[in-house]
């Protein structure tokens, strides 16, 4: 039963810490957004946005000019039942025309559109205008290998320029883009290119990290290998290997490839609800799960979300860490482009080759909104304040994270030594299948440290019992009670696990598998996976607040927390911690962090082991995967570990002492 308890807090996250100024309100779109709706607070556009869907979803396509090639009949079409909503019937629409396309034909043409910098330093720009020329070209050089409106292309691409024209292209053509993270193996690129029946590939002959080479191109010939279905695979050239083997009538350079194609192509007047990408997700078990998302699904959705929550304008330059694999890929490229800003992507590490590249892209680049996992801030955190206060980072205006929740020291140091207390910290939590955010934090309301500030408008969410009934400063399950446009138009050819995943628990409500919280004040709080939470004699605990209260000491630098089965409690906590640099793996620290655990949570929740290892699994957007620590721990099954970055860090659970 959720709701037994509250869950104990950081004093120090009681406080708000931040409040917009008169500069932050006065250019904030979503503030003007309720102007122009006649709604005079946030929470009278929450309350209208959830009740009456229809009426919102149709006006932020008005504000945030959303052009139509053929005019909708109206917004919501839920009459096959929530769970398969359709939206903005007999609209024709595709994302890249308001992307690109508009942009390239109007006074922005000139206006850079992309700034990449690569591992090694090599740098590009390109203009609304050169983007649209390449795409044109690509799409026209698909287009001549077979590529028709519907196909699936598999992209698997580090974060280069060519990734981005490369999913503009297919865009263009009204074909099917499936976002493969670059650094999977080939029987994980195989597994998605198979179960979309992927007709292309675009790859490259590899890439840059950490000053190495990373060779691609064996690994989507690995692939291909048993993809049948790949007929062509497009190479960019990366790395410049002459060694790279080309198999004759498959294979194809990029460069050669369009270089022999005009620069008009007619973007394909695609119905809204056409779908335009495939996007994979990883999960306990079973293979992974094909999340189709439609040109009127997630780019509006995207799209709103960072012109409403991050406050997105033409003047800015966005940077967000992350891969084209993971859902903050295509949600950079697709909301940053559509509301005419910058979008600034990098194909290397933060922290190489000093502790200050991410800082140095800041200052370059003057990057106005910098987004950045938790666990991400917690290794720079580590590298020491020097770092960041040797660049210039004034430049900023909205500081980002996802993926992780917070913990109040990092969120600390991110608020206080990046945006130097002047720039609230968006946070913000979605999902692959929700096409962005349930709950964000936003630039007109005040923040307390780690917590959202409320849901996402438009979102109709809620925290409940398993009987669906609402609940308040008590654990709950997060749901969604109605029908918004990026919901996931199902699971690619598979519609009963969809249904079963997130419809069946609870009749009528989306049932996002996260535990949360809403506060006395109305903060609302995201305290893990409801399937990693821990229930220690009828007491519920989210491994965040375990995890919060570990990294409070002075020792830890990053903690997880997972729940093992126990004869008398049910569960019992045993927590994983890495050590900061210098500190010692003794029993006076794993006392020290017991005691500190107990001090925040309690007696009852006081974890059964502490155990110190050098690294903590993780995928390589930064989440901690927590499932896989227990999995390894109790000697179970490990399930689908693609995503995984750093192998070796499963192996050294079962040895940690």
């Amino acid at each position: 039963m959720t709701g037994q308890m509250p869950v104990g807090r950081d004093s120090d996250s009681a406080e708000i810490v931040w409040r917009p100024s008169a500069e932050y309100l006065e250019r904030s779109r979503l503030r003007r957004f309720m102007a122009a709706q006649g709604i005079g607070s946030f929470e009278g556009l929450l309350t209208r946005s959830a009740s009456d869907p229809e009426w919102f979803w149709a006006a932020v396509v008005d504000d945030l000019d959303l052009q139509f090639y053929t005019p909708f009949e109206r917004a919501l079409d839920d009459s096959r039942g929530t769970a398969w909503a359709t939206w903005f019937p007999g609209g024709s629409y595709n994302w890249v025309h308001n992307a690109i396309d508009k942009y390239a034909a109007g006074q922005q043409a000139a206006k850079v559109a992309l700034i990449w910098e690569g591992d090694d330093g090599q740098a590009r720009q390109l203009t609304y205008r050169e983007i649209h020329y390449e795409a044109n070209r690509l799409a026209n050089a698909l287009a001549a290998l077979g590529v028709e409106q519907g196909d699936r292309v598999g992209i698997f691409l580090p974060m280069l320029v060519e990734t981005v024209v490369a999913t503009i292209a297919v865009g263009k053509l009204g074909a099917i883009f499936i976002p493969i993270f670059s650094g999977y193996g080939a029987e994980s690129v195989a597994t998605r290119l198979r179960d979309a029946e992927a007709k292309c590939l675009i790859t490259a002959d590899g890439f840059y990290r950490r000053g190495g080479t990373v060779p691609m191109k064996a690994t989507a010939d690995g692939a291909v290998a048993t993809a049948p279905s790949v007929a062509h695979v497009v190479v960019v050239r990366r790395i410049g290997r002459d060694d790279t083997p080309m198999s004759a009538g498959r294979d194809h350079w990029w460069d050669q490839l369009v270089a022999r194609q005009g620069a008009s192509f007619e973007t394909a007047r695609t119905a809204a609800e056409d779908p335009f990408m495939i996007i994979y997700t990883s999960g306990t078990t079973g293979k992974p799960k094909g999340a189709l998302h439609t040109h009127d699904g997630f780019p509006i959705k995207a799209t709103q979300d960072m012109a409403h929550c991050f406050d997105v304008g033409a003047s800015d330059t966005l940077l967000w860490l992350t891969d084209l694999g993971w859902m903050m890929g295509p949600w950079a490229i697709i909301g940053t482009l559509t509301l005419g800003a910058t979008l600034a992507i990098f194909e290397g590490t933060p922290d190489y080759p000093q502790p200050d590249r991410l800082w140095e892209l800041v200052e370059r680049y003057k990057i106005t909104v910098c987004g950045i996992a938790p666990t991400v801030v917690r290794a720079l955190m580590a590298q020491g304040d020097e770092w960041p206060q040797g660049r210039d980072l004034s430049s900023l205006r909205i500081l980002g994270s996802s993926g992780e929740a917070w913990n109040p020291g990092p969120w600390r140091w991110f608020f206080e030594q990046i945006g130097g207390g002047r720039c609230p910290i968006i946070n913000y939590s979605g999902g692959t299948e929700i096409s962005g955010g349930i709950l964000s934090s936003f630039t007109i309301l005040p923040l307390k440290p780690t917590c959202f500030s409320a849901p996402v408008p438009g979102m109709a969410v809620d925290v409940v019992d398993d009987g669906g009934a609402p609940l308040r400063e008590v654990v709950g399950e997060l749901v969604v009670r109605n029908a918004w446009p990026g919901m996931t138009r199902g699971f690619w050819r598979d519609p009963d696990r969809y249904t079963e995943t997130y419809w069946s628990r609870i009749p009528g409500l989306w049932v996002h598998g996260d535990f949360a919280q809403i506060d006395a004040d109305g903060f609302w709080y995201i305290l893990g996976r409801s399937d990693d939470t821990i229930k220690v004699a009828g007491k519920r605990v989210g491994p965040a607040e375990v995890e919060s209260a570990a990294v409070g000491h002075p020792a830890v630098q990053e903690a997880a927390a997972i729940g093992v089965p126990h004869p008398v409690k049910g569960d019992a906590i045993v927590t994983f911690v890495v050590l900061r640099a210098g500190q010692r793996p003794d029993e006076a620290t794993r006392g020290g962090i017991e005691a500190r655990i107990v001090a925040e949570l309690g007696k009852a929740l006081k974890p059964e082991a502490i155990k110190f290892v050098a690294d903590l699994p993780k995928t390589r957007n930064a989440k901690v995967m927590r499932r896989v620590i227990r999995a390894q721990y109790l000697g179970l099954p490990l399930g689908d570990i693609t995503a995984l970055e750093n192998p070796a860090a499963v192996e050294a659970i079962g040895e940690a002492r």
